[in-house]
C-alpha cells in the first residue's frame, strides 16, 4: 500500500512525548501558545482531566485506586481537525484529519522543541504513535473481507455484538531507544464508530467521511507503538525515531488486513 490512498482509513492519530514534570507549566503556557498561535493553532482552551490513579504498593498491601485532577491545555486549528493538548509532563499532536507520517510526525517535533525553548526539557522519557484505523464495510460487503485469518472472531450462527483482540511484541526501533513495545488491538462490534475510553479526541471535530448515525458491523484497528528511556532533546534523533515507531506500525497494520482491503482504500 502506498503512502497516501484515495481513501485512508485513518480516522484518529496521536503523536506524543512525555517528559519530567514541570510543575510551573502554567507560568509559560501563555508563551508556548502565542508561538504555535502563529503557526495556525489559534484556537485556546484549558481543561481539567479527571484519571482514575491506581498507586504502586507492595505485594501484600491492597491499592485503593485514587482520583486525580490534572490541568490540560487544548490548542488548536481554527476548524478543530488538528490540535496539541500539553500537560506538565506531555506534550501530544492529535489529528482527526490524518493525510501521512510525513506531514504528522513534524507537527509533533515542531512542538516539542517550542516547550524546550520556553521551559529547557531534560530529557523526553516516553515517545510513541498511536493510530486508530476504521473499517467500514460497503453494502454487501462483510468486516470479515478485511481482516486476516486469525483476526475474524468465532463464528457460530449468532450475531456477535463485540470482540477484542490483542497481541504486544518487542521491537527493535533505533536510534535512541534499544527496543519498543508494540501493541495492537482490534475492536469488531456492531454500533457507531466511536473511541477507546482512553484515547477520546479532546477538543476536535471528527471528519465528516467516518460519521456514522446509525449502528453497523465494523472494526477498528487501534494500533500504539512507545519506546521508554532517557532520550535527548534532539530534534533530528527524535524524528528518526519516530519514524522508525512508523515503520513498524505500518508492518503491523499491513499484516492485519487482506488484499481486499488494499483494493478497496486504493
Amino acid at each position: 500500500m502506498s503512502e497516501k490512498v484515495a481513501h485512508a482509513p485513518v480516522y484518529y492519530a496521536l503523536a506524543q512525548a512525555h517528559f519530567s514534570p514541570v510543575a510551573a507549566m502554567n507560568r509559560y503556557v501563555e508563551e508556548i501558545q502565542d508561538s504555535l498561535r502563529r503557526e495556525g493553532y489559534p484556537r485556546f482552551e484549558p481543561q481539567q482531566i479527571t484519571q482514575l490513579v491506581v498507586p504502586t504498593t507492595g505485594p501484600a498491601q491492597l491499592a485503593e485506586p485514587q482520583i486525580a485532577h490534572t490541568i490540560a491545555w487544548l490548542i488548536m486549528r481554527a476548524d478543530r481537525a488538528a490540535g496539541f493538548i500539553l500537560t506538565p509532563s506531555a506534550i501530544t499532536y492529535h489529528t482527526t484529519h490524518y493525510t501521512t507520517h510525513k506531514e504528522f510526525i513534524p507537527e509533533l517535533i515542531r512542538d516539542l522543541m517550542a516547550v524546550h525553548k520556553t521551559v529547557a526539557l531534560d530529557h523526553v522519557s516516553r515517545l510513541g504513535l498511536r493510530y486508530l484505523d476504521a473499517l467500514l464495510p460497503k453494502a454487501g460487503e462483510r468486516v470479515e473481507q478485511y481482516l486476516a485469518d486469525g483476526l475474524r472472531g468465532i463464528e457460530f450462527g449468532s450475531q456477535s455484538r463485540h470482540a477484542l483482540t490483542e497481541s504486544v511484541f518487542g521491537t527493535t526501533v533505533q536510534p535512541l531507544a534499544p527496543e519498543g513495545t508494540l501493541v495492537v488491538r482490534v475492536y469488531r462490534m456492531h454500533a457507531r464508530l466511536g473511541f477507546p475510553p482512553d484515547m477520546l479526541p479532546r477538543g476536535l471535530v471528527l471528519n465528516a467521511r467516518f460519521d456514522t448515525p446509525e449502528a453497523r458491523a465494523h472494526a477498528v484497528i487501534d494500533t500504539d507503538h512507545y519506546v521508554e528511556g532517557q532520550m535527548p532533546i534532539d530534534e533530528d534523533k527524535l524524528g528518526k525515531q519516530l519514524r522508525a515507531l512508523h515503520a513498524t506500525i505500518k508492518t503491523a497494520f499491513l499484516a492485519t488486513i487482506t488484499d481486499h482491503a488494499r483494493k478497496a482504500w486504493a
